[in-house]
């Protein structure tokens, strides 16, 4: 087993990162955003309140985002055929946990921007409303 040549590498690294960033923007979107809110809130109703343990795990893949990026990267790998390391089943399964890391980090990464943007909007209503007043 040889590692794959220093620039070969570096392409599969720079695919890593940037095949992370749909995967990563399509799991966020069907899970928190407001243009997939019904079915959404169809689904962790169906998580809560289903009869079968299996019915209930199924439809809370579609509410939670890192459950649902596995899905989304399964996809993205039989789309792209992207492996990382190795050519074989193993390149592919090294892959799958890889984007799956990644586009987490990313959404973890895009969860804290946003709220820190609707923090610091917040605080600087409160402000205006403060100054108002005076």
């Amino acid at each position: 087993m040889t590692p794959p040549p220093s620039s070969q590498w570096l392409l599969q690294l720079v695919w890593l990162l940037v095949l992370a960033v749909p995967i990563a923007c399509v799991a966020w979107t069907v899970t928190h955003e407001e243009i997939f809110r019904e079915p959404r809130e169809y689904c962790a109703e169906r998580s809560r309140n289903a009869k079968h343990l299996a019915v209930r795990k199924f439809f809370y893949l579609f509410t939670c985002e890192y459950c649902f990026s596995h899905y989304v990267t399964a996809g993205f790998l039989l789309l792209t055929r992207y492996h990382l390391l190795l050519d074989d089943w193993r390149g592919y399964l090294i892959a799958f946990f890889a984007l799956v890391a990644m586009a987490n980090v990313y959404m973890s990464s895009f969860g804290r921007l946003r709220q820190e943007v609707k923090t610091e909007k917040l605080e600087a209503e409160t402000k205006e409303k403060v100054l108002e007043k005076m």
